[in-house]
C-alpha cells in the first residue's frame, strides 16, 4: 500500500463496551484484564479495544476475524450505527463520535453506503426500484434517480433485469442489486458486511471477481468485513486481522502470509494456498547492474562483466525501461562500430508489476532464462526475479 495516499478515514483508539458501566470495563481492561476476565467480573462485553488504523483514498480494506472477533462491532462503529465507549473517528475531517444527530444524518448521506450479507432487497419493488430506493429517500427528482440508477445497474452486470423483481434473480444477481444501490447513492465509502457469505462458493467466487473488476475501474474506498480468511487474501489491498475485539495484525495478504504477528495468526493462515496469493514482489531482487541507452556497446560488456552476467537492461536516466542488451549483440555493436545499444536491444523478455501473482512466473522464463523485469505503473524497473528466486519461493510456500 502507497502510504502516500491521501488517507480517508483514521480510526483512532476505538473502544465498546456493551453494558451500563463502560468505564469500569476499561479500567479493568487498562489493568491488564482480558475480555472474558471483564465479563466474569462486570458483566459487561468489551466488544472493541482500542483499535487504531487508517483507510486510505480508493482503498480496498479487509476487516477479518472469527465471530465474535468484533468485526461487525467495528463496521457499524464508523458510521455510528453504534456509539464507540471511547476513541474517535474521523473522515475528511469529521469528528463522527461527536456529531449532533442532524450532521450524523447528513454525514451518513454523504459518506457511506453499506451493502448487507442478507441484501435487503424490497421483494414487492422492481430491480430498478430497489436500485433507486436511497435516492428516492434524499428526494432525488424521478429522472435523475431512474437514469442514476440504471447506470448503477449496469456497473454491475444488470442490464436488462431492471423490470424483475428480486425473486426471479439469483443469490449472486441479487447481491449485484444491492451492490447497484448503493452505487448509485455515490458515497465516498463503501461498507460491505459479509456480503458475500450467504452466496454458494461458486457465486461468492464470482462476486470477488466482479467487486475487484469494479475497483479497478472506480476507485471507489472500500471497508470489507468477512470471516473467510481467503476472500480476505483475494481481494484485500490491506487487511486488519481481529481477534477478541483488539487488532493482532494489519498489513498486505502478503504480509500478513509472510511476516505473520504471532502464534495465532500463524494458526490462522494454515492451509492457505501461498503460491496463489504470493508475488512478484517477495522473489523480486534488487538489479545487480544496468546500461543506460546513451551508454556504448563497450561500456555494457564490462558492467556484464564485472556482475557476472550475460545480458543487462537498459533504462533512461528515470529507470524507465527501455529494453534488454545481451552480451553477443553487444559484441556485434562493437564489430559493427556502433557508438550505442539503442539498434541492438531486444524487447524478447518479460515484465511484470509487484503484484503479479507468484504462480504464474515460472512459465514466463524463456528458454533463455533472462530474469525477468518487475516495473511499476511508470515502467521503471525495480528489481528482477530470477528463476531461482521463484522455486525458492514456491518451494517454502510448499512448506
Amino acid at each position: 500500500m502507497d502510504e502516500t495516499r491521501n488517507v480517508k478515514i483514521q480510526v483512532r483508539g476505538v473502544s465498546k463496551v456493551f453494558g451500563k458501566n463502560p468505564k469500569s470495563a476499561l479500567e479493568l481492561r487498562d489493568q491488564g484484564l482480558n475480555r472474558s476476565e471483564i465479563l466474569e467480573k462486570t458483566g459487561q462485553t468489551l466488544g472493541l479495544s482500542n483499535i487504531s488504523f487508517d483507510v486510505y483514498e480508493g482503498e480496498l480494506l479487509v476487516i477479518m476475524g472469527l465471530s465474535g472477533s468484533g468485526k461487525s462491532t467495528l463496521i457499524r462503529c464508523l458510521n455510528r450505527l453504534i456509539d464507540t465507549s471511547e476513541g474517535d473517528i474521523v473522515i475528511d475531517d469529521e469528528h463522527i463520535p461527536s456529531l449532533s444527530d442532524k450532521a450524523l444524518l447528513e454525514c451518513r448521506r454523504r459518506h457511506f453506503s453499506m451493502v448487507f450479507q442478507n441484501f435487503a432487497l424490497f421483494p414487492h419493488k422492481t430491480v430498478l426500484q430497489n436500485a433507486q430506493f436511497g435516492l428516492e429517500i434524499r428526494g432525488i427528482a424521478p429522472a435523475e434517480r431512474d437514469k442514476t440508477a440504471r447506470e448503477s445497474l449496469t456497473q454491475v452486470g444488470l442490464d436488462g433485469w431492471e423490470d424483475a423483481y428480486p425473486n426471479q434473480l439469483s443469490g449472486g444477481m441479487q447481491q449485484r442489486v444491492g451492490l447497484a444501490r448503493a452505487l448509485a447513492n455515490d458515497a465516498s465509502v463503501l461498507l460491505m458486511d459479509e456480503a458475500f457469505s450467504a452466496l454458494d462458493p461458486l457465486i461468492r467466487k464470482d462476486m470477488q471477481q466482479e467487486l475487484l473488476q469494479l475497483q479497478a475501474r472506480m476507485q471507489k474506498t472500500t471497508v470489507f468485513i468477512t470471516h473467510d480468511l481467503d476472500e480476505a487474501l483475494n481481494i484485500g489491498d490491506r487487511i486488519v486481522l481481529l481477534k477478541d475485539g483488539a487488532v493482532v495484525q494489519i498489513g498486505t495478504p502478503e504480509e500478513i502470509l509472510t511476516k505473520p504477528a504471532d502464534d495465532y495468526v500463524r494458526r490462522f493462515i494454515e492451509g492457505v494456498d501461498r503460491a496463489r496469493i504470493l508475488t512478484a514482489e517477495s522473489a523480486m531482487r534488487p538489479v545487480r547492474s544496468t546500461a543506460r541507452e546513451s551508454d556504448g556497446p563497450r561500456t555494457a560488456l564490462r558492467r556484464m562483466r564485472d556482475h557476472s552476467i550475460d545480458s543487462i537492461y537498459v533504462t533512461d536516466r528515470d529507470r524507465k525501461l527501455l529494453g534488454l542488451l545481451e552480451a553477443d549483440a553487444a559484441s556485434r555493436a562493437i564489430e559493427a562500430g556502433a557508438d550505442t545499444i539503442n539498434d541492438y536491444m531486444t524487447q524478447d523478455f518479460r515484465k511484470v508489476t509487484t503484484d503479479e501473482a507468484l504462480h504464474n512466473l515460472f512459465a514466463m522464463f524463456s528458454e533463455k532464462s533472462f530474469p525477468i523485469a518487475v516495473v511499476d505503473d511508470e515502467q521503471r524497473l525495480l528489481g528482477v526475479v530470477v528463476k531461482g528466486a521463484v522455486l525458492d519461493e514456491l518451494a517454502r510456500a510448499g512448506e
